[in-house]
């Protein structure tokens, strides 16, 4: 009987085939890297910000871990991390006027085997980050009636910041970089609606409000005027008018026979009285939404001199 045998030659080619195997094993099947930075960030005031990553050994053969970040094009090495085995950070600060930073990361170790170390290397793919100057806390109050003026709390508003409700854009007043508040637009009552802060640095959610039902009661219910004519009409609430007050959104179909002011039942009280003037000769309506079964109106005559 014939046995072959492997020359050692052979054998010296079969050990340097495997050794080459190994050094070409690729990092990403020995060890895994999660990256576990947000995407996004608030700004804050010294403008350093936390990235974090972990390094999870998929074999008991690797060691000397050594992870660094690459930030736009720079590379920087990480520490351990108190948060836990295998986490590392970095801490940077971004330069002054930056709002968007690219980075990735790369670590580099070692694989032991056969009285060996062999260098390897793994890393991530590129990310981008982006440090938000705007944020929303919270609405000061999660229900109210059309009209109520509710206020938001965050950080980094601006006077180009509007409020919407159900995308509807409401009336927003710029209180400060740290407030605005909106008043409630006429939207069906006894819905929830998601309420949104939209401007130049994007749309931020703010969270969900509930339209109550309400009711207003006008004075008188008909106005009959001439051109130039002037006529007090009174708006009642059953209920005084919250911090802020209430604005009621009276419309026309008739703009250039109607002259009047907004109308905003002051807080703590229950009514208000507005002079409305007769404009152009015309007949048509003054319109209010919201209230009571969903929109009222006051017919309105307007006759010339």
């Amino acid at each position: 009987m014939h046995t072959n045998r492997i020359s050692p030659a052979r054998k010296i080619i079969v050990w340097l085939t495997s050794l080459l195997a190994l050094a070409l094993l690729s990092g990403c099947d020995t060890v895994t890297l999660t990256d576990l930075t947000p995407k996004s960030m608030a700004e804050n005031p010294s403008h350093i910000y936390t990235f974090s990553l972990r390094v999870t050994p998929r074999t008991s053969t690797v060691s000397g871990v050594s992870p660094t970040i690459i930030v736009d094009g720079k590379s920087h090495n990480m520490k351990k991390s108190a948060l836990g085995e295998g986490i590392y950070e970095f801490e940077y600060q971004l330069p002054s006027g930056r709002d968007r930073l690219a980075y990735y990361y790369l670590v580099n170790f070692n694989i032991e085997g056969n009285g060996m170390q062999t260098p390897q290397e793994a890393y991530t793919k590129v990310e981008t980050i982006q440090i938000v100057s705007r944020y929303v806390l919270s609405l000061e109050v999660n229900r109210g009636p059309v009209g109520s003026r509710i206020s938001v709390l965050g950080r980094g508003f601006t006077a180009q910041d509007v409020v919407h409700v159900n995308g509807t854009p409401a009336r927003t007043v710029f209180e400060s970089p740290n407030a605005l508040s909106f008043f409630v637009p006429a939207l069906e009552a006894g819905r929830n609606y998601q309420v949104t802060v939209n401007g130049t640095a994007g749309n931020s959610p703010v969270g969900t409000f509930r339209v109550d039902t309400s009711s207003v009661s006008v004075s008188p219910t008909t106005l009959s005027l001439r051109t130039g004519e002037r006529q007090t009409l009174s708006f009642t609430l059953p209920n005084a008018a919250p911090a802020g007050g209430t604005l009621i959104d009276v419309t026309t179909d008739i703009p250039e026979s109607v002259i009047m002011p907004e109308v905003i039942v002051p807080q703590g009280q229950t009514s208000v009285a507005v002079t409305v003037e007769g404009g152009k000769a015309g007949n048509g309506n003054l319109f209010m939404k919201g209230f009571g079964s969903g929109e009222m109106t006051i017919p309105i005559s307007v006759s010339g001199r």
